[in-house]
């Protein structure tokens, strides 16, 4: 029996073929002799084709591949504002939708679009949606609106403008100001609202937890274990048995330690050092061995990979595997033997890796240390901890005297650092934001730091040479616009970028480096890193430009990233001596589908933690509500400036809001210029702001001069 894959592949290359013309479903059956019982079964697989975007159906009802007839296929993404973009997998940008031109389209529908502008003098591709082929948003996340026979569900993501009417019969008995989840019926069109059915009431939106659960169910994140990964819990250990460390390298006589936040719980790795008379070093990273209790294709495995990382909200984890090994067997916790995977590397004077070893090996954690100690030691010179670590004490200024050596080299290569502070936010028992303030980056934190790239490096290169199946780290080039723009903006700042066409990596750091200090740096900064690409996970060895490395991986995590698991498994393979025929094959037809797959939830995971920072913003700011700050002007538009507080918290001065004056923005400079007092507003500048609002919502803060 042909299989359906295959019967796809027929009709793909009929289609693909050079003489092939347009054709409708009964030609098509004519040419490929289908008898009319299995017309269908040719039904079917048409639709199916045209849900993966592989074809199209025109107006009149013929078949044909996007290409053929200058149709693009891709996801739409709404703005609040009623414009959108449409994303092209793998094109290097997104085309704009102007509002007349989306059709009916909605916030993540996959959408076949025809170009209506091309490329000029600047201007970016402008595109009409055809038509949607398929749905991106099933159920929606809302809060809902009750009147006296009917209800509106405002949806919490802004980027789906339309309410969704409620039947009075389909809103589960909600009043105002449920949170809920609706399952979409009917999606209306340019003139109608869509319709649906509440299907879920998540608790109201003064209950404590109910915002945060909302986002959860938004983002689809699974907040409970299958039972049959539950049940596969059973079979693994509390404690390493002995049989487990057989045939392993033992390191447990290294004096070893973690390096963590206060609040970790999943610690997957361990730092041994050794300083030699030369001034050389041993530097050992041990990682935890999670594939020794997580197998190939088993409920542990597929529900791991299904997650692809563990999520980090700001009050909770969504772990990507259960706590028995995340927190448990798996955690290399102080006093207990863990396996581990280690990577032993040689490094001379000058921070160069003249040899290393990959191991499976047994190790014992000696103590856990918190970056809060590692940093009053080393820099405050704290006598209560310098006494009580007086053993770790001469292993710390070595791991402190190495990363600074690793890390000077890398900035001679051209690696990029963007120290931007991200936000702590301390919460009460109750969940409600108490304290918001920059994260600490500090000595410790970048010993680590500095560690985990060199490994992630060394690991990465050894592969690649080695010429196997692998998942790289891949970091491309910028943009050529979004550089050529960046070098406008900071043109105006005086400010320039050197060499045309292609750019290094050192081009960045070197414009980071000269507004180090400056009133500019944050924005600078900020549009700097928004010209860069996002990272991904690949199958091909295409280098990291942000680290200025032709070699790069993820290896250190396994508790909290797909990734690294996975490549722990082609590893120990590897040093058994039995990655060889069926299970190369079996990596290079599995490896492409794992890469992408982790790449998209780890995007679902950051935009997840993005929105319950900005939720908890929201709240703390809605409690100094008529309070004064003083902030720094972090963006300017058409509609009013960006202020950014000391402690992260960003909100809008709308334009209407500064009376004093009327202000014209000059787009080219991102200056605001009053028409009368010639006073300027410009990126960088210090100013006083008023809180005046905050929408929890839209998720909005809004600031007046003060």
């Amino acid at each position: 029996m042909i299989k359906t894959e295959e019967r796809k592949m027929v009709l793909l290359d009929l289609m693909n073929h050079k003489d092939y013309k347009p054709m409708k479903i009964k030609e098509i059956a004519m040419v490929l002799n289908i008898p009319a019982k299995e017309r269908d079964i040719l039904n079917q697989l048409m639709e199916d084709l045209i849900h993966e975007g592989k074809i199209v159906k025109t107006k009149r009802g013929k078949f044909s591949t996007p290409e053929q007839i200058n149709i693009l296929v891709g996801r739409f993404i709404a703005h609040p504002r009623g414009y959108g973009f449409v994303e092209i997998e793998n094109a290097d940008n997104d085309i704009f939708i102007p509002i007349p031109f989306v059709n009916g389209a909605l916030h993540e529908d996959k959408v076949a679009i025809k170009l209506i502008r091309k490329v000029s003098s600047g201007k970016r591709q402008e595109g009409e949606v055809l038509h949607i082929i398929e749905r991106g948003k099933k159920e929606i996340i809302g809060t809902y609106d009750k009147n006296k026979s009917f209800g509106f569900v405002i949806p919490d993501n802004r980027k789906f403008v339309k309410d969704i009417f409620i039947a009075k019969a389909d809103s589960m008995g909600a009043v105002s100001g449920h949170k809920v989840v609706v399952k979409i019926q009917n999606f209306g069109n340019d003139r109608r609202n869509p319709e649906g059915k509440v299907v879920e009431i998540l608790g109201h939106i003064n209950d404590p937890d109910t915002d945060i659960l909302a986002i959860i169910k938004s983002f689809r994140l699974p907040t409970e274990f299958p039972k049959d990964v539950m049940k596969a819990l059973n079979d693994i250990p509390l404690e390493v048995d002995e049989k487990s460390k057989e045939g392993r390298l033992d390191l447990r006589h290294l004096q070893t330690v973690t390096i963590d936040g206060e609040d970790a719980k999943d610690l997957d790795d361990a730092i041994t050092i050794e300083c030699h008379e030369n001034g050389s070093y041993t530097l050992g990273v041990h990682i935890a061995d999670v594939t020794h209790y997580v197998t190939e294709g088993s409920p542990l495995d597929k529900e791991a990979l299904k997650r692809g990382t563990s999520v980090y909200l700001v009050d909770r984890v969504i772990p990507m595997l259960p706590h028995k090994l995340s927190n448990g067997i798996c955690s290399l916790n102080a006093g207990e033997d863990r396996l581990a995977l280690s990577c032993l590397m040689n490094i001379n004077e000058q921070g160069n890796v003249l040899n290393h070893q990959i191991v499976e090996s047994v190790i014992h954690v000696n103590r856990r240390l918190s970056y809060t100690i590692v940093k009053k030691i080393l820099e405050d010179r704290d006598d209560n901890l310098l006494q009580e670590y007086k053993e770790l004490v001469s292993m710390l200024i070595h791991m402190q005297t190495l990363a600074a050596k690793l890390r000077k080299k890398r900035k001679v290569r051209g690696s990029i650092n963007f120290d931007f502070p991200e936000s702590k936010i301390k919460l009460n028992e109750k969940g409600e934001p108490i304290e918001i303030m920059p994260y600490d980056r500090n000595v410790a934190t970048k010993i680590i730091e500095e560690f985990m790239l060199l490994c992630n490096e060394t690991i990465a290169e050894n592969f690649y040479w080695q010429e196997l199946p692998f998942v790289y780290r891949t970091h491309e080039e910028p943009d050529h616009e979004k550089i050529q723009n960046l070098g406008q903006f900071i043109y105006n700042f005086g400010y320039h970028m050197k060499g045309k066409g292609e750019i290094h990596p050192k081009q960045i750091q070197k414009l980071l480096i000269d507004v180090e200090g400056k009133q500019e740096e944050v924005i600078i900064s900020r549009l700097a890193l928004r010209s860069m690409k996002q990272a991904r996970y690949t199958t091909t060895n295409d280098g990291h430009f942000g680290l200025a490395t032709q070699y790069y991986c993820h290896f250190t995590s396994p508790i909290r990233r797909y990734p690294d698991l996975q490549i722990h498994r082609i590893i120990k393979e590897n040093l058994h001596g039995q990655l060889i025929g069926e299970r190369l094959a079996n990596y290079q037809a599995l490896l492409p589908s794992v890469a992408k797959r982790c790449s998209d939830n780890e995007r679902i995971a950051v935009e997840a933690e993005r929105e319950t920072d900005k939720l908890k913003k929201v709240e703390y700011m809605e409690k100094h509500i008529g309070e004064t700050f003083t902030g720094v002007i972090s963006g300017v538009t058409n509609w009013g400036m960006y202020v950014e507080l000391p402690n992260t918290v960003e909100g809008l001065i709308h334009v209407h809001a500064l009376d004093d004056d009327y202000y014209i923005y000059d787009s080219e400079q991102h200056i605001f210029v009053g028409e009368r007092t010639d006073k300027v507003y410009r990126l960088g500048d210090q100013v006083e702001i008023k809180v005046v609002k905050a929408n929890k919502i839209e998720r909005t803060i809004d600031f007046e001069l003060a």
